[in-house]
Order: C-alpha cells, then sequence, then structure tokens
C-alpha cells in the first residue's frame, strides 16, 4: 500500500462479510502553479486575518466556530463536538447498498475518485471476494460513505489489485440540460456534408493516452517566471483574433479535408475520402504517419518530463499551498 496517509479509514461490507479499508485520494492538484498574495509596497507575503462583521476587531482562531443561519442576521451556534457526535453507520462502513450495470451510471453524477484497498492482512481474502465478485460482470457497486462531514453515494469497481470508489453527486447538484439546450433548434443535415465531417472525424482517431496531456497554461507560466527571474521583460498579450463566419459549411469541410492531405495529418488506417471531397483533395502523396500517432506534431510530454532549460529554472516550493 502507499505511504501516504488515508484519507478515510473504516470497512466494506457485503451482507455478512466484511473487511477493514483504507481510502486515499486519486488524484492530486499539488503539482500545480500557485501564487501567494503579496504586499506590492514591500513584497512581503500577506496574512489573512478574521474580522468581526459588526464590530470590525480582529477575531483569534480560538474564538472561531461556525453557525446556521436560521433567520436574517440570526445564527444557531455549533460546535464541532456536536457535528462529530452525528452518528451514522457510513461514518465508519461503506455499506454496499445494490449493483448495477457500469454503463447506466449517467457520468454527469461522477465527483471524486479514490483508491481503496484492504488495511489489515486479516481482511486481505475477504476484500478480495468481494473485488472479484465483480470483475467481469460489468457491474458496479453502490454505497455510502460520509467524507469531509457529508454522506455521499459512492461507486465502487474493480481496479488492478483494489478497487475504485467515485463519489457521485446528487440529482439536485445536476443541472438540467434542458434550461441550457432549449433553444438549440433541430437542424437537418445534408448527406454529403454528414460524410465529410465523419472522414475529418475519422482522420483524427486515436486511442486515449492520458500520459499525452499537456498544461500549455501552465507551460506558458512557468516561461514567462523564468523569464521575469532573468531579468526579462514579460511579453505583452497578443489580441485575440475571433475565427471568421463561415458562410459555405460544404466548402469549408472540404478545405479542411485538403488541409490534412496536405499535412499529413490523416492516418493511413482512415477511410479514404468521400467521393465529393476528392477533387479538391491534394494530388501530391500524403507523409506517412506513424502508426497511432496523434494529431498533434509537436513532441508532448509531462511537466516532470519537460527538458530542462538552459538557465536554471525558478524554484519550485516542496510544498505548494494556494494562498486566496
Amino acid at each position: 500500500m502507499p505511504t501516504a496517509r488515508p484519507y478515510w479509514k473504516g470497512y466494506i461490507k457485503l451482507a455478512l462479510v466484511s473487511c477493514p479499508i483504507a481510502v486515499y485520494t486519486a488524484s492530486s492538484s499539488g503539482e500545480r502553479v500557485a501564487f501567494r498574495q503579496l504586499n506590492k509596497k514591500t513584497g512581503n507575503r500577506l496574512r489573512q486575518q478574521l474580522v468581526d462583521d459588526v464590530t470590525r476587531e480582529p477575531v483569534e482562531a480560538a474564538d472561531k466556530g461556525r453557525g446556521y443561519e436560521y433567520a436574517k442576521n440570526a445564527y444557531l451556534l455549533i460546535e464541532d463536538e456536536e457535528i462529530e457526535s452525528i452518528e451514522v453507520e457510513s461514518n465508519h462502513m461503506i455499506e454496499i447498498d445494490s449493483f448495477v450495470p457500469r454503463d447506466q451510471i449517467d457520468e454527469r453524477y461522477l465527483d471524486s475518485p479514490y483508491y481503496i484497498g484492504p488495511n489489515d492482512p486479516v481482511g486481505q481474502e475477504a476484500f478480495a471476494v468481494i473485488r472479484e465478485a465483480m470483475r467481469g460482470k460489468g457491474m458496479v457497486a453502490l454505497g455510502r460513505v460520509v467524507i469531509a462531514k457529508r454522506e455521499r453515494v459512492i461507486m465502487l469497481q474493480p481496479w488492478e489489485k483494489g478497487l475504485l470508489g467515485t463519489t457521485l453527486r446528487y440529482p439536485y447538484e445536476v443541472r438540467d440540460s434542458k434550461d441550457y439546450f432549449y433553444d438549440i433548434p433541430d437542424v437537418k443535415i445534408a448527406p454529403d456534408m454528414l460524410k465529410l465531417a465523419e472522414h475529418i472525424l475519422q482522420s483524427k482517431e486515436a486511442t486515449f493516452d492520458p500520459s499525452k496531456f499537456v498544461d500549455r497554461y501552465e507551460q506558458a507560466v512557468l516561461q514567462l517566471l523564468e523569464k521575469k527571474q532573468q531579468g526579462a521583460p514579460a511579453p505583452k498579450a497578443r489580441p485575440f483574433v475571433a475565427p471568421t463566419n463561415v458562410i459555405n459549411l460544404m466548402d469549408t469541410l472540404r478545405r479542411s479535408i485538403a488541409e490534412e492531405a496536405k499535412t499529413g495529418a490523416a492516418p493511413t488506417t482512415a477511410a479514404k475520402a468521400p467521393a465529393t471531397a476528392s477533387a479538391t483533395t491534394n494530388p501530391k502523396k500524403a507523409k506517412k504517419r506513424v502508426p497511432g500517432q496523434g494529431e498533434l506534431l509537436l513532441p508532448i510530454a509531462g511537466r516532470k518530463e519537460q527538458p530542462k532549460p538552459e538557465t536554471k529554472p525558478v524554484a519550485q516550493p516542496a510544498s505548494r499551498r494556494k494562498s486566496g
């Protein structure tokens, strides 16, 4: 098991079978660039301070509490001990309530991922039984767990030697798409136009490879910091030029296919362009591409794998903390 501290510890239960488990966060934002709030005059870091909304006097950390506003400017003070005294089974136990087909889970309900593994050698067999009972069935388990003082529905599925738990949003947390798509008209698409668009999509087919994801904005921020560290002036922002409106969609689709042929971007496994577009494509032989190569022509690597610049990079703190 990883050396990181568990985010949650408890038990998983299927009928009368249970075993101790540890839950770890499966995602992290700790590698992102973070900035501190500073005093522009002195260059010193700023600290936030709590202030009483009525007296405007500073409040010490020991005097900070929480309350529920039951009327305008009327609060019911709640102590931490009172919140912690609330006992529901999901505080310490993920009890599997049901199994459902994975493809029935609406993607909009997926929230945060967690890795789940056995937390005691005694319970490893029971854990394996629960895990393998789900594997290959196309089913996921649904249970409940209290995380960050909220009970959440959690979806469990086999993941390598452990389980992947994904908390789900409640229906009231998911907005209705009809509120945003109600005014989109029904458009009848010409068959030839659809074939051209489908050909462009097929020419860009690739396998999902998250290792190729790169945060270009963060890369630009790091380059800016390196230039400032070297004393170079910061570049001025270039004005954004909006794309021109498409007047003839059919002609634009044909030109798109022609551009694909010029750059050799279409994979060798792609189907031939429809006859409606063959007259406008470049007659020259397209450049042969490496099988499986994606659309981007520049090498893509994660930030940790980027080549080191010639100058000394901006020092990165071992632990970044975001400030408000």
